[in-house]
């Protein structure tokens, strides 16, 4: 009985994996597809307000510290 243990839980164990991997490669497949019918202009602006919104959150996060740094006394000048 003890022998037939690892055969059973590797093969369930590859075959959970291999649909897994078949379910993760046709979901980004599907996504390529809808992808391709957006429209240029429609992606660039998307990744147009992804780059601002990061770039105004790591400008809000330099701020924080400052201000924070300033609240803990800490010398920010340069030598």
């Amino acid at each position: 009985m003890m022998d037939w243990i690892p055969i059973v839980l590797v093969t369930f164990k590859l075959l959970v994996l291999a649909i897994g991997m078949f379910f993760a490669i046709k979901w980004h497949y599907d996504q390529g597809k809808k992808l391709k019918e957006m429209e240029g202009h429609a992606v660039l602006r998307a990744s147009g307000k992804v780059a601002a919104i990061f770039v105004l959150s790591l400008l809000g996060l330099g701020l924080f510290t400052l201000v924070l740094a300033k609240m803990f006394g800490l010398d920010l000048s340069f030598p």
